[in-house]
Protein backbone atom coordinates (compact mmCIF):
# COMPACT_ATOMS: atom_id res chain seq x y z
CA UNK A 1 0.00 0.00 0.00
CA UNK A 2 2.21 2.58 1.40
CA UNK A 3 5.93 2.67 3.18
CA UNK A 4 5.38 4.72 6.46
CA UNK A 5 7.37 7.00 8.59
CA UNK A 6 7.28 9.11 11.09
CA UNK A 7 8.38 12.49 12.13
CA UNK A 8 11.21 13.81 14.20
CA UNK A 9 12.18 17.34 15.72
CA UNK A 10 14.61 19.18 14.17
CA UNK A 11 15.39 22.01 11.73
CA UNK A 12 18.50 22.13 10.28
CA UNK A 13 17.90 23.58 6.64
CA UNK A 14 20.85 22.81 3.79
CA UNK A 15 21.14 23.63 -0.27
CA UNK A 16 22.37 21.66 -2.64
CA UNK A 17 23.39 23.11 -5.71
CA UNK A 18 21.25 25.35 -7.95
CA UNK A 19 20.23 23.96 -11.83
CA UNK A 20 18.60 26.64 -14.17
CA UNK A 21 16.10 25.71 -16.70
CA UNK A 22 14.49 28.24 -19.48
CA UNK A 23 11.79 29.93 -17.18
CA UNK A 24 12.94 29.32 -13.74
CA UNK A 25 15.59 28.19 -10.85
CA UNK A 26 15.58 24.93 -9.19
CA UNK A 27 17.18 23.71 -6.39
CA UNK A 28 17.25 20.88 -4.02
CA UNK A 29 16.51 21.67 -0.48
CA UNK A 30 16.27 19.91 3.05
CA UNK A 31 15.03 20.48 6.28
CA UNK A 32 15.26 17.87 9.52
CA UNK A 33 16.50 14.90 6.94
CA UNK A 34 13.28 15.81 4.83
CA UNK A 35 13.94 16.53 0.65
CA UNK A 36 12.51 18.73 -1.93
CA UNK A 37 12.60 20.88 -4.78
CA UNK A 38 12.49 24.68 -4.70
CA UNK A 39 11.32 26.11 -8.26
CA UNK A 40 11.12 29.90 -8.63
CA UNK A 41 10.63 31.88 -11.91
CA UNK A 42 13.76 33.93 -12.85
CA UNK A 43 13.54 37.65 -12.45
CA UNK A 44 11.47 39.65 -10.13
CA UNK A 45 10.47 37.25 -6.70
CA UNK A 46 7.37 35.76 -7.05
CA UNK A 47 4.56 36.98 -5.01
CA UNK A 48 2.96 33.52 -5.00
CA UNK A 49 4.51 30.32 -3.82
CA UNK A 50 2.72 26.49 -3.57
CA UNK A 51 3.68 23.55 -1.25
CA UNK A 52 2.71 20.84 -3.27
CA UNK A 53 2.20 17.66 -1.58
CA UNK A 54 1.88 13.96 -3.11
CA UNK A 55 -0.51 11.42 -2.66
CA UNK A 56 -0.56 7.86 -0.81
CA UNK A 57 2.00 4.99 -0.71
CA UNK A 58 5.96 5.65 -1.83
CA UNK A 59 5.21 8.00 -3.96
CA UNK A 60 7.58 10.57 -4.69
CA UNK A 61 7.99 14.41 -5.27
CA UNK A 62 7.59 14.09 -9.02
CA UNK A 63 4.08 11.62 -8.58
CA UNK A 64 6.04 8.53 -9.25
CA UNK A 65 6.82 5.52 -7.67
CA UNK A 66 8.56 2.39 -7.61
CA UNK A 67 6.02 1.06 -9.75
CA UNK A 68 6.66 3.66 -12.94
CA UNK A 69 7.11 7.03 -13.69
CA UNK A 70 4.77 9.88 -14.74
CA UNK A 71 6.20 13.30 -13.28
CA UNK A 72 2.72 14.67 -12.78
CA UNK A 73 3.60 16.93 -9.71
CA UNK A 74 6.73 18.11 -11.29
CA UNK A 75 5.05 19.27 -14.58
CA UNK A 76 2.58 20.79 -11.99
CA UNK A 77 5.28 23.16 -10.54
CA UNK A 78 7.23 23.60 -13.92
CA UNK A 79 4.04 24.55 -15.07
CA UNK A 80 3.14 26.88 -12.92
CA UNK A 81 7.13 28.67 -12.90
CA UNK A 82 5.99 29.43 -16.28
CA UNK A 83 3.52 31.16 -15.08
CA UNK A 84 5.27 33.41 -12.52
CA UNK A 85 4.29 31.09 -9.70
CA UNK A 86 7.42 29.29 -7.35
CA UNK A 87 6.56 26.25 -5.72
CA UNK A 88 8.01 23.25 -3.15
CA UNK A 89 7.12 19.69 -3.82
CA UNK A 90 8.86 17.45 -1.46
CA UNK A 91 9.49 13.57 -0.77
CA UNK A 92 7.35 12.85 1.98
CA UNK A 93 9.07 11.06 5.21
CA UNK A 94 10.93 7.67 4.75
CA UNK A 95 10.20 8.20 0.75
CA UNK A 96 12.81 8.99 -2.09
CA UNK A 97 15.59 11.69 -0.93
CA UNK A 98 13.60 11.37 2.35
CA UNK A 99 14.35 7.82 3.09
CA UNK A 100 16.49 8.22 5.98
CA UNK A 101 14.10 10.02 7.96
CA UNK A 102 11.70 7.37 8.17
CA UNK A 103 11.14 5.22 11.77
CA UNK A 104 8.74 2.39 12.87
CA UNK A 105 5.74 1.97 10.81
CA UNK A 106 3.94 1.91 14.27
CA UNK A 107 4.95 5.05 15.23
CA UNK A 108 3.43 6.57 12.34
CA UNK A 109 -0.09 9.16 12.56
CA UNK A 110 -1.59 10.89 10.10
CA UNK A 111 -0.32 13.85 12.22
CA UNK A 112 2.93 13.09 11.29
CA UNK A 113 2.75 14.62 8.02
CA UNK A 114 0.20 17.37 8.69
CA UNK A 115 3.27 18.38 10.49
CA UNK A 116 5.54 18.10 7.82
CA UNK A 117 3.66 19.99 5.61
CA UNK A 118 3.16 22.75 8.38
CA UNK A 119 6.83 22.60 8.95
CA UNK A 120 7.46 23.05 4.91
CA UNK A 121 4.91 26.12 4.67
CA UNK A 122 7.26 27.94 7.51
CA UNK A 123 10.36 27.12 5.13
CA UNK A 124 8.97 29.01 2.16
CA UNK A 125 7.63 32.06 4.71
CA UNK A 126 10.82 32.24 5.76
CA UNK A 127 12.32 31.90 2.15
CA UNK A 128 9.53 34.31 0.46
CA UNK A 129 8.35 36.46 3.28
CA UNK A 130 6.60 38.51 0.74
CA UNK A 131 4.62 35.88 -0.90
CA UNK A 132 1.09 34.43 -0.17
CA UNK A 133 1.28 30.73 -0.04
CA UNK A 134 -0.46 27.93 -1.05
CA UNK A 135 -1.20 24.39 -0.93
CA UNK A 136 -2.22 21.89 -3.47
CA UNK A 137 -2.81 18.21 -2.25
CA UNK A 138 -2.68 15.31 -4.69
CA UNK A 139 -4.87 12.61 -3.81
CA UNK A 140 -4.09 11.38 0.15
CA UNK A 141 -2.14 14.75 -0.02
CA UNK A 142 -5.49 16.79 -0.61
CA UNK A 143 -6.49 15.88 3.04
CA UNK A 144 -3.11 16.63 4.39
CA UNK A 145 -2.94 20.00 2.32
CA UNK A 146 -6.89 19.90 4.19
CA UNK A 147 -5.54 19.15 7.94
CA UNK A 148 -2.48 21.39 7.16
CA UNK A 149 -4.94 24.88 6.83
CA UNK A 150 -6.25 24.55 9.80
CA UNK A 151 -2.99 24.58 11.80
CA UNK A 152 -1.11 27.64 10.02
CA UNK A 153 -2.23 30.62 7.61
CA UNK A 154 -2.39 30.16 3.59
CA UNK A 155 -3.89 31.66 1.12
CA UNK A 156 -5.91 28.99 -0.52
CA UNK A 157 -6.11 25.23 -0.96
CA UNK A 158 -5.99 23.71 -4.27
CA UNK A 159 -7.25 19.42 -3.70
CA UNK A 160 -6.96 17.91 -6.88
CA UNK A 161 -8.38 14.48 -7.56
CA UNK A 162 -8.92 14.23 -3.47
CA UNK A 163 -11.21 11.73 -1.94
CA UNK A 164 -14.31 12.93 -0.59
CA UNK A 165 -15.39 10.39 1.82
CA UNK A 166 -13.83 8.57 4.23
CA UNK A 167 -10.62 6.29 3.83
CA UNK A 168 -12.54 3.36 4.68
CA UNK A 169 -15.51 4.07 1.64
CA UNK A 170 -12.58 4.77 -0.75
CA UNK A 171 -10.96 0.97 0.14
CA UNK A 172 -13.86 -0.59 -0.35
CA UNK A 173 -15.29 0.97 -3.63
CA UNK A 174 -11.68 0.58 -4.85
CA UNK A 175 -11.00 -2.80 -3.98
CA UNK A 176 -14.83 -3.87 -5.32
CA UNK A 177 -13.47 -1.81 -8.50
CA UNK A 178 -10.30 -3.94 -8.89
CA UNK A 179 -12.21 -7.43 -8.56
CA UNK A 180 -11.19 -8.42 -5.47
CA UNK A 181 -13.37 -11.49 -3.95
CA UNK A 182 -16.17 -10.97 -1.83
CA UNK A 183 -15.02 -12.92 1.11
CA UNK A 184 -11.82 -10.35 0.77
CA UNK A 185 -14.15 -7.31 0.63
CA UNK A 186 -16.81 -8.70 3.70
CA UNK A 187 -13.01 -9.21 5.64
CA UNK A 188 -11.62 -5.57 4.62
CA UNK A 189 -14.77 -3.78 5.92
CA UNK A 190 -15.35 -5.94 8.79
CA UNK A 191 -11.38 -4.67 9.87
CA UNK A 192 -11.68 -1.10 8.78
CA UNK A 193 -14.85 -0.75 10.80
CA UNK A 194 -13.10 -1.75 13.96
CA UNK A 195 -9.93 0.02 13.38
CA UNK A 196 -12.42 3.64 12.96
CA UNK A 197 -13.31 2.47 16.31
CA UNK A 198 -9.90 2.76 16.91
CA UNK A 199 -9.89 -1.25 17.59
CA UNK A 200 -6.30 -2.80 16.85
CA UNK A 201 -7.34 -6.50 14.50
CA UNK A 202 -4.86 -9.19 15.67
CA UNK A 203 -6.15 -11.42 12.49
CA UNK A 204 -5.91 -10.10 8.96
CA UNK A 205 -6.46 -12.59 5.93
CA UNK A 206 -2.83 -12.90 3.84
CA UNK A 207 -5.09 -11.11 1.07
CA UNK A 208 -5.32 -7.83 2.89
CA UNK A 209 -2.21 -7.83 4.95
CA UNK A 210 -0.28 -5.37 2.96
CA UNK A 211 -3.38 -2.99 3.49
CA UNK A 212 -3.77 -3.45 7.46
CA UNK A 213 -0.71 -5.01 8.52
CA UNK A 214 -0.48 -4.60 12.51
CA UNK A 215 2.16 -2.23 11.71
CA UNK A 216 0.49 0.00 9.91
CA UNK A 217 -3.19 0.11 12.58
CA UNK A 218 -1.94 2.83 14.62
CA UNK A 219 -2.12 4.96 11.30
CA UNK A 220 -5.16 3.58 9.82
CA UNK A 221 -6.76 4.41 13.34
CA UNK A 222 -6.32 8.17 12.72
CA UNK A 223 -6.48 8.04 9.36
CA UNK A 224 -9.95 6.36 8.64
CA UNK A 225 -12.27 7.91 10.93
CA UNK A 226 -11.30 11.58 9.23
CA UNK A 227 -14.36 12.56 6.72
CA UNK A 228 -12.60 14.88 3.90
CA UNK A 229 -15.75 17.30 3.15
CA UNK A 230 -15.87 17.96 7.60
CA UNK A 231 -12.49 18.73 7.50
CA UNK A 232 -12.72 21.02 4.39
CA UNK A 233 -15.63 22.73 5.75
CA UNK A 234 -13.72 23.23 9.17
CA UNK A 235 -11.03 25.67 7.31
CA UNK A 236 -11.76 29.52 6.44
CA UNK A 237 -9.57 29.58 3.51
CA UNK A 238 -10.36 29.66 -0.35
CA UNK A 239 -10.77 26.58 -1.99
CA UNK A 240 -10.76 24.89 -5.70
CA UNK A 241 -11.38 21.25 -6.00
CA UNK A 242 -9.96 19.68 -9.38
CA UNK A 243 -11.25 16.15 -10.78
CA UNK A 244 -10.92 14.17 -13.90
CA UNK A 245 -13.71 12.17 -15.10
CA UNK A 246 -11.36 9.63 -16.46
CA UNK A 247 -10.09 9.23 -12.54
CA UNK A 248 -10.47 5.25 -11.86
CA UNK A 249 -9.75 6.03 -7.80
CA UNK A 250 -11.30 8.93 -6.99
CA UNK A 251 -14.61 10.02 -8.85
CA UNK A 252 -16.56 13.06 -9.35
CA UNK A 253 -19.01 12.43 -6.82
CA UNK A 254 -15.95 12.68 -4.24
CA UNK A 255 -15.32 16.15 -5.75
CA UNK A 256 -18.82 17.31 -5.66
CA UNK A 257 -19.40 16.13 -2.04
CA UNK A 258 -15.96 18.10 -1.03
CA UNK A 259 -17.11 21.59 -3.06
CA UNK A 260 -20.35 21.23 -1.32
CA UNK A 261 -19.10 21.13 2.26
CA UNK A 262 -18.68 24.80 2.32
CA UNK A 263 -20.56 27.58 0.22
CA UNK A 264 -18.01 29.28 -2.28
CA UNK A 265 -15.51 26.55 -2.72
CA UNK A 266 -14.64 26.58 -6.66
CA UNK A 267 -15.20 23.32 -8.17
CA UNK A 268 -13.52 22.57 -11.46
CA UNK A 269 -14.26 18.62 -13.44
CA UNK A 270 -11.94 17.97 -15.86
CA UNK A 271 -12.89 16.07 -18.86
CA UNK A 272 -10.88 12.72 -19.84
CA UNK A 273 -8.20 13.63 -17.40
CA UNK A 274 -7.37 10.35 -14.88
CA UNK A 275 -5.62 9.70 -11.35
CA UNK A 276 -2.55 10.68 -13.02
CA UNK A 277 -3.39 14.08 -14.10
CA UNK A 278 -3.09 13.35 -17.76
CA UNK A 279 -5.88 12.73 -20.59
CA UNK A 280 -6.19 8.74 -20.71
CA UNK A 281 -9.28 6.60 -22.16
CA UNK A 282 -11.61 4.94 -19.10
CA UNK A 283 -10.55 2.11 -20.48
CA UNK A 284 -8.81 0.47 -17.29
CA UNK A 285 -5.65 -1.39 -19.10
CA UNK A 286 -5.03 2.08 -21.02
CA UNK A 287 -5.81 3.92 -18.56
CA UNK A 288 -3.44 2.85 -15.96
CA UNK A 289 -0.67 2.86 -18.65
CA UNK A 290 -0.46 6.37 -18.63
CA UNK A 291 0.79 5.72 -15.09
CA UNK A 292 4.12 5.19 -16.46
CA UNK A 293 4.10 7.65 -19.21
CA UNK A 294 6.45 10.80 -18.33
CA UNK A 295 5.73 11.97 -21.48
CA UNK A 296 2.81 12.34 -21.39
CA UNK A 297 1.85 16.21 -20.96
CA UNK A 298 -0.74 17.32 -18.29
CA UNK A 299 -4.45 17.31 -19.28
CA UNK A 300 -4.78 20.66 -20.81
CA UNK A 301 -6.92 22.34 -18.79
CA UNK A 302 -5.31 21.33 -15.74
CA UNK A 303 -2.97 24.24 -15.30
CA UNK A 304 -5.23 26.98 -16.35
CA UNK A 305 -7.60 25.81 -13.69
CA UNK A 306 -5.27 26.58 -11.42
CA UNK A 307 -3.15 29.57 -12.22
CA UNK A 308 -6.80 31.41 -12.59
CA UNK A 309 -7.49 30.10 -9.24
CA UNK A 310 -4.07 31.41 -7.70
CA UNK A 311 -4.20 34.67 -9.65
CA UNK A 312 -7.82 35.30 -8.85
CA UNK A 313 -6.90 35.94 -5.06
Amino acid sequence: MWKLVTWALGIAMSLLPITTASAWIEREVSRSGLYGSLVFPEGASPVRAVLILAGSGPTDRNGNNPDGSNDSLKLIAHGLAAEGIASLRVDKRGIAASAMAAVREEDLRIETYVTDAVTWLDYLRGEMTQSRLFVLGHSEGALIATLAARRTEIAGLILVAGAGDSADRIIARQLAAGGMPEELQSDSKRIAESLRARQPVAEVPAGLFALYRPSVQNYLMTWLPLDPAKELAATRVPALIVQGTHDLQILTEDARRLASARPGTKLVLIDGMNHVLKNAPLERSANLSTYVRPDLPLAPTLMPAIVEFIGGL
